[in-house]
């Protein structure tokens, strides 16, 4: 699942007419690094959130078959955060572990990884060193467990492989995913790992200026 319901409100005034995932970045959208990534990576069942101008990101991707992929897309009236959007998509994801990516970042990690990936408790967090913006990061690895607690904290990416499990507690509507991980490590049931690639956090005009200019078209 590729999450893309984000209004952008940093980017304005690009996001005013354009929806983020969709701004462009080494000559294509942002969103489309990650279907490319994905797709090579052998996921071709991509679900796609999406709210301030969903009918621009449904009118510019299709159905997925230009991509080699089988779109679905899970429509917000308005955007329900990391949990509430991921819930409302729960029936599109099935009963088995799946990838969720954030729309709004950009990285070169091997999403084949998670082939036959073998989840041992409720979440898997890929974590990456804090960035300027954010340099007092957002949880502690130790052996492959992340807690809330500890030091050095890392951020989290974007990116993670959830059990349906971790959502059986909710109802519908508008929430964050995190007091369902802080919950779920209290039980030393979310692992991770520190992923040392490229990875920007594409929040701001100057980021995706950033991002551009990283790109070899």
């Amino acid at each position: 699942m590729i999450l893309a319901a984000g209004r952008g409100e940093r980017m304005r005034p690009l996001t005013d007419t354009c929806p983020k995932p969709l701004l462009q970045a080494g000559g294509k959208a942002l969103i489309e690094h990650h279907i490319e990534r994905l797709v090579n990576a052998g996921f071709t069942e991509i679900i796609i959130n999406h709210a301030w101008l969903g009918e621009k990101i449904e009118q510019t991707l299709g159905d997925g078959s230009h991509y080699g992929a089988t779109f679905f897309y899970s429509r917000e009236t308005q955007a329900l955060e990391t949990g509430g959007g991921i819930y409302q998509a729960l029936p599109l994801l099935g009963n088995a572990p799946f990838l969720v990516v954030n729309g709004d970042i950009w990285c070169d990690y091997p999403f084949a990884r998670f082939h036959h990936f073998h989840l041992q408790g409720l979440a898997h967090l890929v974590l990456v060193d804090n960035p300027i913006q954010h340099p007092s990061g957002d949880f502690y690895l130790e052996n492959a467990t992340v807690s809330p607690q500890g030091e050095p904290r890392l951020t989290f990416s974007g990116i993670a492989y959830y059990h349906p499990i971790l959502f059986k507690n909710c109802t519908a509507g508008k929430f964050s995913i995190v007091p369902l991980l802080l919950e779920a490590m209290k039980n030393q049931q979310v692992s991770g790992e520190h992923y040392h690639g490229k990875w920007l956090d594409i929040g701001t005009p100057e980021r995706l200026a950033l991002l551009n200019a990283l790109i070899v078209v």
